[in-house]
């Protein structure tokens, strides 16, 4: 299934049904009062969260999501009855924007959660509302009030507890092809990964913890110098950083001349500042990948003492070959640990 993370749906509310002026006609009755019902209140369109949902594939070519209009009421006081809402199923994590104002209406960041996107017209109210001493049979009703109408911006942010950050190539989806059953596509050639991919990993499995103890990465399109501003696969991919409790870091080294573990690092650090400054600073781990590669073994000792002068530690493994992926999974295992109280 194509995955979409973004796109544009115009939303229209029901009508409110208008009230009713009508008299009472019984026999024997000559001067029945007034008798007219209300109108029905309009439905609202509603989006709800669901994780069985995991893209706006279903969205992407939907031009107008309605709701019903309210009846109309009747006389005899008769009310006009509800319009039926409209619930449209988004996965969690959907963040809903009005496109006129740009300003968010709210997300949806659990299953079942409810997001009123457009609200229904009131239904107007009968004449038998407007009797009063003076006038007992009032021809006065209300009409019912119009459904709220916009257009709306949806976008998806993938939650997850570890974010998996690095250039494009550098491990990223064997890693998560690794600890978890996710199977993203991999390849040895730049932006293999083009959709974010989720992986449950068990921490008893590769540390000992408890049955049961497990958290979800994310494997995020590789960043480039420049993505903070829509270089590469920009901020498209950037924002599903947003959720993430931990990043995890990949290095490798890179036979391209302008590329070095360490400068590689500093430019994803940099777009992270400049995209969020309060991502940048959320905990993270660090690991240069493929050390089942001579090369990059051998390099390993002078990189980790590079790192460690810029107070990061820098861990190695190997997808190929899982060396090192036990440290890895603790340490991220550690900075996902609530903080404890002094």
């Amino acid at each position: 299934m194509r995955f979409v993370d973004e796109c544009l749906v115009r939303v229209e509310a029901g009508d409110g049904g208008n009230g009713c002026a009508a008299f009472r006609r019984e026999k024997y009755v000559p001067f029945g009062g007034p008798a007219g019902g209300d109108g029905g209140n309009g439905g609202s369109v509603i989006l709800v969260g669901d994780e069985g949902k995991n893209s706006l594939l279903d969205l992407q070519h939907a031009r107008v999501l309605r709701a019903e209009r309210g009846e109309h009421g009747r006389g005899r006081d008769q009310y006009g009855a509800t319009g039926r809402s409209e619930y449209i199923r988004v996965p969690v994590g959907t963040v809903a924007f009005d496109v006129e104002s740009g300003l968010p209406l709210g997300e949806l960041l659990t299953h079942g959660q409810e997001l009123v996107v457009a609200r229904g017209g009131l239904g107007g109210r009968g004449n038998k509302h407007f009797a009063t001493p003076i006038d007992r049979a009032p021809k006065k009703a209300e009409p019912g009030t119009p459904g709220e109408q916009r257009d709306l911006r949806l976008e998806l942010r993938v939650m997850a507890d570890v974010g998996l950050l690095g250039f494009p190539n550098v491990g990223k989806s064997t890693f998560i092809s690794t600890v978890s059953a996710a199977r993203p596509k991999v390849a040895d050639y730049p932006f293999t990964t083009l959709v974010p991919s989720l992986g449950v990993v068990s921490l008893e499995q590769w540390v000992g913890a408890e049955p049961g103890d497990t958290f979800v990465a994310a494997d995020i399109p590789g960043l480039v110098p420049g993505a903070s501003e829509g270089a590469g696969l920009g901020t498209r991919f950037l924002r599903h950083v947003e959720r993430t409790r931990v990043l995890l870091h990949l290095v490798t080294l890179d036979h391209a001349p302008d590329r070095h573990p360490l400068s590689d690092y500093d430019a994803v650090r940099l777009e992270l500042e400049k995209f969020d400054p309060e991502l940048a600073s959320r905990p993270e781990v660090v690991a240069l990948s493929r050390a089942d590669i001579t090369e990059v073994r051998e390099a390993w000792e002078e990189l980790r003492d590079a790192f460690a002068e810029r107070g990061v530690q820098l861990l190695l493994l190997s997808s190929a070959t899982r060396e090192g992926i036990p440290q890895v999974i603790e340490a991220l295992r550690q900075r996902l640990l609530p903080p404890q109280d002094d």
